[in-house]
Order: C-alpha cells, then structure tokens, then sequence
C-alpha cells in the first residue's frame, strides 16, 4: 500500500506550507486551495471516477451512478473529507480522509479485478470546501450550505480579514456566487457517509489501537464579540479619559476561562483584530472570536451566556455565526462498522474496535444533523496536537486506517448492502 499512499501523500506535502513554521495556510478560494481542487480532479480523473460539483463547489468523484442508484433507492456510499487548514495547521486534518479514500477506492478496484468482486452501490470520494472556516469564519461552510444548515445570503456576505466578501472570493476565482445554495440532488445521492480523520485528541494512544469508529460530536459554536471604543493618543490621554475597546476585550477572555470551567466545557477565543492596530494607539475598536464547545449543550450555552453578559456590559456586540447541537451518528451505522471492523482487530481482541466521541466539528457531523445517515472513522494521533504543525499520524497507522476504510466501503456497498 506504501507505493500508492506515498506518492499522494507527498504531492500534496507542498501545498500551502509555510517554511518558517511548518504549518500549513490552505484557505477556501485562493491559489492554494485551487491547486488542491485541481490535484483532487486529477487524482478522480487517474482512477476512472466520474466528478461533479454540486452548487458549493464541494467535489464529489463517483465510482458508478449515483443518480441511477437514487432511482432505485439506493444513494450512494461516499466518504472523504476536507482539503483545507486552519492557520498554521497540520498536514493530517482532512487530508489525511481524503487521500484515505482515494487509496481505499485502489485497494477495491485490485479486489474487482483479482476476485471479480464489483460494488452493488456506487461509492463516491469527497472534497468539502471550507471545511476549517479559516477564511470567512463559518465552519463546515460547504456541508451547512448544500443542506441549507448555513443561508446563502448570510455566507456571501462574510468577509475575510482583507474584508474580502465571500461573493467576491468566489468571483476571483472564476465562480458564480449567485450559485451558492441547498442542492438537494446532491444529498440524495447520498446514501450513507464515513468520513475517515485523523483523531484530535490521544485516547486512541491510551487504548493502545490504531482506529476507532466515531460515535457523535458535541455541541459547538462560534460567536463574534465586537467591542467599541475611542482612538487616542497612548502617550498623552489620561486613563481616566480613555474609551479602551481592549479592555471589554480583555474581560471577555478572562470571563471565557472561568466560565467554561464553571460549566464544564471548553471555550477558547483564538483570533482577534484590533482597530487601528498601532502600538502608540488607544484601540477604537476591537473583534474577538469565542469558540465554545462541551458534552452538554445546557453547559455550553450556560458558558456562552456568561461571556455574552460580560461583553454586553462593555457595550459590545455579540453574533452567532454558527451553532452546531449535539449530533449523535447513526446508530446501526457505528454497530455495522464495528461489526465489519471488530472481526479482524488488532492482536485477536474480544472486544473489537473502541468508539470515541468528539468535541471537534466535521462535515459529517452536518451531514448527520441534516437526516444523512452519516459515521466516522479516527486514526490514531501519538501526541493528541491538532490544529499545529505538530499534528501526527505514524505511517502504519494511516495504512491501518486505508484498510479499515476499504473494508467498511466494501461491506456498506457490496450485494445485499
């Protein structure tokens, strides 16, 4: 499996690294992102896969008739995951489903042609766009759009950093923002989805295995806390004279801590832009972004309040930009998985496969929430760092993860499926 892993493992090494971090910068709609769109076509196109785009830009590579099988009730079986990063991120989160699952589409093809064996169910390979949310601050972007979970009006009119709108991103890059929207022809051909991802978090290592099949995901967020001021000199405006937006700011971070351990959960203000931004300058304004996240949703919305109040009483502005309840996967789904893996685990164990849940989100999970029959499978992280250059998966345990991939896909889409 090493001299087909390898070589698309490496093609993609390159792609958005920064040099000086060893991170990776792989946002929606830029030239990184379309040189991934382009490798993940060539890559459907090597392999004999049928590609389309729904109205997103989500690429989907089939393997058979998708449309055919919906006629007859039958959608298809889809896996895949995401090409983009965070700031900074690793090399594993999304790619590693991706390639994953091109590599597994191989190790089915070689079955077809040694045993005759031919799927009963088309199966398609996925690459979500905007996964991350890196760019224009929604996450799972592509997966909220296409079931309507994320309104089109209110995605487009998203701006970056630069203050480049989401319609306009996608102008430059030569698409139709007038496009974007729910694309129900594309979801039912969906019939079930396993998304296959690098594991956030290091229970696999405690459990001494290298996959896991995911269970649910827990309720998470993300709020915009825009904090007024006054600009002045730093050098000359007394203190009491002072209208400092980082000061709400500030407050808001520190109430963020206490509160998630108050409730249980975490939450996490990673991302802020001040206005003006000059060292010698009292902010005249400041923006701040609150992921929040936990096991229970009374919990995290309880957390999510508390920083609501503090910012409130600084004279802030707080917005939900997306909210994501509690989804559990389809239950008969993980059962089959584990039952399809749990036969052939690792040094004879009686038990199977472990099932993990997670506090990251996934387009899985989306898919999940909008009535998709929907599962995933976790590859082994040694060191638990996600969203960091340091984010690992050893080798072997890749191909563990392949193979475990292949052998769900060949079960949920052979004969009698």
């Amino acid at each position: 499996m090493a001299n087909v892993f390898d070589p698309l493992w490496s093609a993609l090494e390159p792609v958005g690294r920064d040099p000086r971090t060893g991170g990776y910068r792989r946002f929606a709609w830029t030239r990184e992102d379309h040189t991934l769109r382009e490798w993940f076509a060539a890559e459907a196109a090597a392999r004999g896969l049928d590609l389309v785009e729904d109205r997103v830009g989500n690429q989907w590579a089939w393997w058979g008739d998708p449309d055919a099988a919906a006629e007859r009730g039958l959608g298809g079986v889809v896996t895949g995951s995401h090409l983009d990063s965070v700031p900074d991120g690793g090399a594993f989160d999304g790619p590693l489903g991706v390639v994953s699952a091109l590599v597994a589409i191989d190790l089915l093809r070689a079955a077809a042609a040694r045993e005759g064996w031919q799927p009963a169910r088309p199966i398609g390979v996925v690459n979500f766009a905007d996964e991350e949310g890196a760019r224009f601050g929604v996450a799972c972007a592509g997966s909220r759009l296409i079931t309507g979970a994320l309104a089109a009006s209110k995605a487009l009119a998203l701006t970056d950093a630069d203050g480049t709108s989401l319609a306009e991103a996608l102008r430059r890059a030569g698409r139709d923002p007038h496009a974007l929207g729910p694309d129900p022809q594309a979801l039912r051909r969906v019939g079930c989805f396993v998304e296959l991802h690098v594991e956030q978090g290091r229970a696999l290592a405690d459990l001494d295995h290298p996959v896991a099949v995911g269970t649910g995901i827990w309720p998470h967020g993300r709020w915009r806390l825009d904090f007024p001021g006054e600009a002045n000199h730093a050098g000359t405006t007394r203190l009491a004279d002072r209208h400092d937006a980082m000061l709400g700011y500030a407050a808001a971070v520190l109430t963020a801590r206490a509160a998630a351990e108050r409730h249980g959960c975490l939450a996490t203000i990673g991302k802020v832009a001040v206005q003006p931004g000059g060292v010698n300058a009292i902010p005249s304004g400041v923006t701040g972004w609150l992921d929040a996240r936990g096991a229970d949703e009374a919990a995290v919305r309880a957390t999510v309040d508390q920083v609501r109040d503090e910012a409130l009483r600084a004279g802030a502005t707080v917005t939900e930009e997306s909210w994501t309840p509690t989804t559990a996967f389809d239950a008969d789904l993980a059962r089959r998985l584990r039952g399809t893996l749990g036969a052939a685990g690792p040094k004879g164990r009686p038990d199977g496969i472990p099932v993990l849940g997670t506090g990251a989100g996934h387009d899985a999970g989306i898919l999940a929430n909008a009535g998709v029959s929907a599962a995933m499978l976790f590859v082994r992280n040694p060191t638990g760092v996600s969203h960091s250059p340091r984010e690992w998966a050893e080798p072997d345990d890749c191909r563990a993860g392949v193979r475990a991939l292949a052998a769900v896909l060949r079960d949920l889409a052979g004969e009698g499926a």
